[in-house]
């Protein structure tokens, strides 16, 4: 039986909302292991003189604990 974990990352990029999610994920996988899912648990935007400047993201990532 596996024993899981959920750890909550925020990741930003000045692209797009996938982007964000994209670079949250593979910082997750540098520094966890065994990454299974993850689910958008926020979204929001940052926005200056009118013009979206950074898309952030709340990430709930899941990760089984190594036995």
């Amino acid at each position: 039986m596996s024993v899981a974990r959920v750890t909550e990352i925020i990741a930003a990029s000045p692209k797009s909302f996938d982007d964000a999610i994209h670079s949250g994920i593979a910082r997750a996988n540098k520094t966890l292991q065994h990454v299974k899912s993850a689910w958008i648990e926020d979204q929001k935007v940052d926005i200056e003189d009118g013009k979206i400047t950074q898309y952030r993201v709340a990430l709930k990532v899941t990760f089984v604990l190594k036995d």
